[in-house]
């Protein structure tokens, strides 16, 4: 028997008013691999991850985590689940320093793990950032907009959680730095966290993901492999600057892939 994907996102519409910025939108999560979502701005990337955490009410269709529905949970109670969302310009608590920036990140489960078990996690965030630690006293909001990137993942992973979401995370950051992100979002899926990824740097999402998906006016228009969607000859335009001259087999749409 097939397990169940991690998340499902099934035909889920959002709408701001009279605007529908998510229009049916499916695809699917499996434990432990990266799947990026690409567009541009104004595509519904954002507003698919706010609807995945509990931020934003979706005005129809159902998401699944694990196969239990979440659509109508409270965002509060979907962390407590085992989702944690990173999102996008960091929104780092900019009078609050690293620590305790951190230590809010913890705040789901900070009473049921007890204090050793926060001190440890936080530790680790330490290891995996390690420019964070020496600037554990210092002002969120003083720091560069690469540990700022830094802290909110690391943030995110104070809620210990199975799923991620992470929006935009390369934006606005030197080339260097966003090498180094994306090498850390490969080892955490190594280690047993998932991740949904939203990027517009295509290049650096689709070299880390396993699968992605294309959304273009809150519809998905594409869906492959991260190897298919880097070969398409409409995406390369589009978003990788790019044009392959050589002979492609066509996706087939939104539906090529059974699995998303």
């Amino acid at each position: 028997m097939r397990r169940r994907p991690m998340l499902e996102v099934c035909d889920v519409t959002t709408c701001y008013g009279r605007i529908r910025a998510l229009d049916q939108v499916s695809l699917t999560v499996e434990a432990g691999e990266i799947v990026c979502l690409i567009g541009a701005n104004g595509a519904g990337k954002t507003t698919l991850l706010n609807t995945i955490s509990g931020l934003v009410p979706a005005a129809g269709g159902v998401v699944r985590f694990e196969g239990r529905p979440i659509s109508r949970l409270p965002a509060e109670q979907i962390v407590r689940l085992g989702i944690s969302h990173v999102p996008e310009r960091r929104q780092v608590f900019g009078s609050l320093d690293v620590r305790e920036n951190l230590l809010l990140g913890a705040y789901s489960r900070a009473r049921r793990a007890g204090p050793a078990a926060i001190r440890r996690d936080s530790e680790q965030v330490f290891e995996l950032f390690p420019a964070l630690r020496s600037r554990s006293r210092q002002l969120a909001g003083t720091l560069s907009g690469g540990e700022q990137q830094m802290l909110a993942v690391g943030r995110g992973l104070m809620a210990r959680p199975r799923l991620m979401l992470l929006d935009e995370p390369a934006l606005g950051l030197a080339p260097l730095i966003v090498q180094e992100l994306f090498r850390i979002f490969a080892g955490l899926r190594r280690s047993g966290t998932t991740i949904l990824l939203v990027e517009q740097n295509a290049r650096a999402a689709l070299r880390v993901a396993d699968r992605g998906c294309v959304l273009e006016n809150g519809r998905v228009a594409l869906r492959g492999t991260a190897s298919e969607l880097a070969a398409n000859d409409g995406l390369q335009r589009a978003y990788l600057g790019q044009t392959n001259h050589r002979r492609r087999p066509d996706l087939g749409g939104p539906d090529s892939l059974t699995s998303g």
